[in-house]
């Protein structure tokens, strides 16, 4: 197992990459201008823009990009800017496979005139069909045989009989988050913006096989790493801004403390 973790600008670091090397990216970009990381943000359209051409160039056929993200409100009106990105993923070549939902079960009840805001889209884009999928099943409460009809494509119905006892979940994954919901590792509250590790978790399994290369181009606190190493992935972050760096590597190293990770000097495992 490989584990590549790159202090420095991710547009720079993914120019040296390997075209067609990356089996499977879970990353959550800058959101807007919600935030600065450290005054280091530099973040519009033509940044993602050339991001998503990088992701394209690097990920292998049937690779797989879970892209998490959501939009400021700026004078009552959301920005749009997750789905132009998704559009233009489009255009760099990649199949939008899915519109998937991260639910944030516990949210903040805030004072403003709309519904509370609980969810971040997960969009997955594919460079072709995904050749993997070992997808999160649910048991069915009552299982029996039954017949369900489905109109074909000429417009004529056909019975099937169906008996599973699980079913593929929805494509809406529902986590709690804040506390230690997200992450019972202290040093992942550090970062302003965290994802939960067992959303990183759902998705590596769901997209990716042992030995394969998990890769995250704004790694933050390195809860995308983290997880690809205990599910023996390889795995190369990017991380621009040094105090979230020097975080994750701690994490992802196994460190006992953020100390301890300040002397160790190696990118590699």
């Amino acid at each position: 197992m490989s584990i590549n973790l790159l202090h420095g600008d991710c547009l720079e670091e993914m120019a040296k990459m390997e075209a067609g090397s990356i089996d499977l990216t879970i990353t959550s970009p800058p959101y807007d201008n919600l935030r600065t990381y450290e005054g280091s943000l530099q973040w519009n359209e033509g940044i993602w823009k050339q991001v998503l051409e990088g992701l394209f160039r690097v990920t292998k056929k049937g690779g797989v990009v879970v892209w998490i993200v959501g939009d400021a409100t700026i004078k009552g009106s959301e920005t749009g800017t997750s789905f132009k990105q998704a559009l233009y993923a489009m255009e760099c070549g990649f199949n939008l496979h899915d519109t998937m939902i991260y639910e944030k079960q516990n949210y903040l009840p805030r004072n403003h005139k709309r519904y509370e805001q609980s969810f971040e889209y997960m969009f997955i884009f594919t460079n072709g069909p995904p050749v993997t999928f070992n997808p999160k099943l649910t048991l069915v409460l009552y299982p029996r045989n039954r017949s369900i009809r489905f109109r074909e494509k000429e417009g004529h119905k056909e019975t099937r009989q169906d008996s599973k006892k699980y079913r593929i979940v929805s494509n809406i994954f529902k986590y709690k988050t804040g506390g230690g919901h997200v992450s019972t590792d202290q040093l992942a509250h550090k970062h302003p913006a965290i994802f939960p590790e067992q959303l990183a978790h759902d998705h590596i399994i769901s997209w990716s096989n042992e030995g394969d290369t998990v890769f995250d181009p704004f790694m933050g606190s390195g809860t995308t790493g983290k997880m690809a190493k205990q599910l023996n992935r390889n795995f190369i972050g990017i991380e621009k801004v040094e105090k979230y760096y020097k975080i994750a590597k701690a994490r992802i190293h196994s460190h006992n403390s953020l100390e301890q990770s300040l002397n160790d000097g190696e990118d590699y495992v």
